[in-house]
């Protein structure tokens, strides 16, 4: 039952635009594929490495067909052929490739049914590996229960990746349950993963798979000793999305951030690119048993937390649609908003409040993703502490899950160790003292709350509405989303864009849909 009394019609309304937008975007995704997916494609059959300059694999084989005019058959086919030709493992082909010693498209095309027979083999392989990690994730959690309030989550970010193996150690020590691993400042920009362990980022440290493996060793000795089982995020945003997703699922990651228009708005990557990587990502992530984080708590840092908040509705009703479209469950959707309204507005706590409590309403099962106040935080501890206080509050209150933690030295500098101790004592004892506070209290009918929660609705329905009727790349050039416009064919990544032909292949698709990963 809605304790603030939401109109439901307007709640299904609200979905029924959602879905039509995401369905009419869907035909248009459907028809295309990417330089990224086919790498993803490559990496999921067991390529991996780089040439003596650097350059990956993935990346050479991709471009080879595509300097071809052959990517629009899709990486598996041509990948298959060579395999029954030469009898060499995908691996093998590559490195002969990098070699400049094959051309897959002089090869004699063979049967079909044969070929593709060939990739299944090896595909079915990787998906049982994706299928075995989640697991053995479930027996951990079977083991050492898992937690039933929000999960606390921190971050790492020294650059460096041992650095942050011994940061995530000490935060897990002291009570976190999830660490992200932020990546390095402009790796979303990337045409290519980055190899090997890593110790040189600005801002954030190199998202690779072998960075991944070492953290999640890490991260399992920990909880191993502490009895829990510890949560890892990374990023599978950028130009590499659905490939860093599949490295994620292969090292048995936990979170992905991973939203359908993040890229788009604000790292300025083509929107026709970013909504065709975002379907296979999310393809991967909902096979592995990945919670996903969306981004909608980026666009109050750029507009106004209360005049735009129908924006943030309206997205997370876009991105659950696009996740159920790529077979990712609701329990596994960490829609995101934030605790950002100016602290001098009157009863902007009360309206923060009507914000969460209406997204728990609308997304029941959603594992929701808060993220503390960043916008105004000034440099002033004591008034921090508040901020997050009052932050952590709504968190328990309205049953968010995943909370990132703030830091009262946000603004200042990177956290140091005590900084995220003196969070996670913030949080725990706010969590531990009000735990059923939510379940004890109603909102009084026609109060401030319940009026805010439905003025954003009746925005948030208009909005969906007219974005129904101009399509959803027409909105995001006239810049409806945090008052960013960007152009349908301007960006990063556009010429990675291909039109598939009417024999494309991709193996993964069909079996990541086969019965789900359970």
């Amino acid at each position: 039952m809605s304790k603030i009394r939401l109109d439901i019609n307007k709640v299904d309304t609200a979905r029924n635009h959602a879905r039509a937008i995401a369905e009419e975007t869907q035909r248009f995704v459907d028809l295309h594929t990417t330089v990224a997916v086919e790498r993803t494609v490559l990496r999921l059959l067991g390529v991996d490495g780089v040439n003596e300059e650097g350059v990956p694999l993935p990346n050479i084989v991709v471009d080879h067909l595509k300097e071809k005019g052959a990517l629009e058959n899709g990486a598996a086919f041509y990948m298959g052929n060579a395999m029954v030709e030469l009898s060499l493992s995908p691996q093998e082909i590559a490195e002969e490739i990098a070699q400049e010693r094959l051309d897959l498209t002089k090869l004699p095309v063979h049967d079909r049914f044969e070929v593709e027979m060939k990739v299944e083999d090896v595909a079915r392989e990787t998906v049982e590996k994706i299928k075995g990690n989640r697991k053995d994730r479930e027996a951990k959690l079977e083991e050492f229960g898992d937690k039933s309030g929000p999960y606390l989550y921190v971050i790492v970010a020294t650059g460096n990746i041992y650095a942050d193996i011994v940061q995530a150690k000490a935060a897990a020590k002291q009570g976190a349950d999830i660490i992200a691993v932020i990546r390095t400042t402009g790796q979303s920009l990337l045409d290519y993963v980055p190899y090997g362990a890593t110790t040189e980022g600005f801002g954030g440290t190199m998202a690779t798979q072998e960075n991944f493996r070492l953290m999640r060793e890490a991260l399992d000795e920990t909880g191993d000793e502490l009895g829990r089982y510890i949560r890892l995020c990374n990023y599978c945003s950028g130009l590499c999305m659905p490939e860093i997703a599949a490295m994620g699922a292969v090292e048995r990651l936990d979170v992905m951030l991973n939203d359908a228009l993040y890229g788009i708005l604000f790292r300025d990557i083509n929107m026709k690119r970013t909504l065709i990587d975002q379907y296979f990502s999310r393809a991967i992530n909902g096979y592995a048993g990945v919670i996903i984080n969306t981004g909608e708590d980026n666009y109050l840092t750029t507009a106004d937390a209360y005049e735009e908040a129908h924006t943030v509705l309206a997205s997370q009703f876009i991105n659950e649609q696009f996740a159920l479209m790529a077979g990712l469950p609701e329990e596994q959707m960490g829609l995101g908003h934030a605790f950002e309204m100016d602290p001098e507005m009157k009863n902007g706590f009360l309206y923060e409040l009507a914000q969460a409590q209406m997204a728990r309403e609308i997304f029941p099962k959603a594992p929701l993703k808060y993220m503390p106040p960043t916008k105004f935080m000034t440099g002033d501890i004591f008034k921090g502490q508040v901020q997050n206080a009052l932050f952590n509050m709504v968190t328990i209150m309205t049953g968010q899950k995943l909370h990132l933690l703030g830091m009262m030295t946000e603004a200042i500098h990177t956290p140091f160790l005590s900084d995220r101790a003196v969070a996670i004592e913030n949080a725990s004892y706010i969590f531990n003292t009000m735990e059923d506070f939510g379940n004890e209290i109603e909102f009084r009918q026609g109060g401030i709350i319940e009026k805010r929660a439905e003025e954003v609705l009746s925005e948030t329905v208009k909005l969906l509405e007219n974005i129904k009727e101009e399509g959803l790349f027409r909105t995001i050039e006239m810049g409806k989303f945090a008052a960013i416009k960007r152009p349908q064919d301007g960006g990063k990544g556009l010429d990675g864009v291909v039109k598939k032909s009417s024999t494309y292949y991709n193996p993964f698709f069909e079996l990541l849909q086969e019965g789900g990963a359970n």
